[in-house]
């Protein structure tokens, strides 16, 4: 499984949301609006992609496409 990797897009602000929302997206690696990385598909990223949501683009990623 961790040899799967996803693409995430911050599309909304993180400005004025819950700690724990900002911080997860934070800690995907997230700093600005449009802002796009790609990390492993692992239980522990995939509850922080669950936690913001709402805030973000989630797409399958390439093995081919730069992690960051």
């Amino acid at each position: 499984m961790a040899d799967k990797l996803i693409q995430v897009t911050l599309v909304k602000s993180l400005y004025g949301q819950l700690a724990n929302v900002a911080n997860s997206a934070r800690g995907l690696g997230l700093r600005r609006i449009g802002h796009t990385v790609v990390v492993a598909d692992t239980p522990s990223n995939r509850g922080m992609v669950e936690t913001a949501i709402h805030m973000l683009k989630v797409e399958p990623a390439t093995a081919t496409e730069k992690r960051s």
